[in-house]
């Protein structure tokens, strides 16, 4: 990744989440994880769509370790002896509403960023979490999905290399998933007692978060300067920008050639079929 582990993980001071006094909330954040995992078939559209046949084989073993971690939080709701349940507007605007029109989008919004932040999270219950086979559960999802990340991360390099005009638009569309990160932290917020050792620390978690986030947009290209000095009317016309290109693109998408036409002149078909 374009973050190391440290970069992205949060210094909570040694406090601790405390599975049966902060069983609700716990159980809440769970079923948020779940939503997300389960949109992992959202996968199967981009095999369709994908520009590559190794992005396509990425994208194969990723369908089938999106649906594991399905079962994955599954169990860890079990032990909490809880019940899969409903998820969050916010969480369905980021994993669902935010799924991209073209593949610059899907690996950046849903796959460089949205598990980004679920990468924030996830280190953040490891190093919290006062459950050794819940943090066991978590820490093997957490390699697979810095792997994902990871590609993310590289798709969208080459992605605004290849078509410099698309780096404006990510980076609006970018600030809308920011947004809705502060609309899932206030709901976290509110979701929590007085006095709480860990989570009176939020805010600065958030900040983190963000902070963790501008440098991934920046080393991907795509943000020149903190989003805090870019001023308000210059992230409006942004995201104005951004959600108007993104709304014509559904109703009027493009026509890039899908993996069925362009195979065969694919980098990975050499002379002799598949390189190893």
């Amino acid at each position: 990744m374009l973050l190391s582990q440290e970069e992205m993980s949060f210094d909570f001071g040694g406090a601790r989440l405390d599975p049966e006094r902060d069983r609700e909330l716990l159980v809440w954040i769970f079923n948020q994880f779940l939503y997300g995992e389960v949109t992992g078939i959202q996968v199967g559209h981009w095999l369709y769509r994908a520009p590559t046949l190794d992005a396509a084989n990425f994208l194969a073993r990723q369908a089938v370790e999106e649906l594991q971690h399905v079962d994955r939080f599954n169990e860890i709701l079990g032990l909490l002896s809880a019940r899969p349940g409903e998820s969050h507007a916010a969480v369905r605007f980021l994993s669902s509403g935010m799924m991209g029109d073209d593949w610059a989008e899907h690996v950046c919004l849903e796959m460089a960023l949205g598990e980004g932040y679920v990468l924030n999270v996830l280190y953040a219950l490891i190093n919290t979490l006062d459950h050794e086979k819940i943090r066991s559960i978590l820490s093997k999802a957490t390699r697979q999905e810095e792997r994902h990340v990871a590609f993310g991360e590289s798709e969208t390099i080459k992605a605004v290399r290849q078509n410099p005009a698309v780096k404006s638009r990510l980076l609006g569309l970018s600030l809308w998933s920011l947004l809705g990160i502060d609309v899932l932290a206030r709901a976290v917020r509110r979701r929590s007692s007085e006095g709480h050792p860990l989570l009176e620390q939020f805010p600065a978690f958030l900040r983190h978060v963000r902070g963790s986030t501008e440098l991934r947009l920046e080393r991907m290209g795509l943000l020149e300067k903190p989003v805090s000095e870019m001023g308000f009317l210059a992230r409006s016309s942004k995201m104005g920008r951004a959600a108007l290109g993104h709304s014509a693109r559904r109703l009027w998408p493009g026509r890039r050639p899908r993996l069925t036409k362009t195979y065969l002149v694919d980098s990975r078909l050499g002379p002799n079929g598949i390189q190893a």
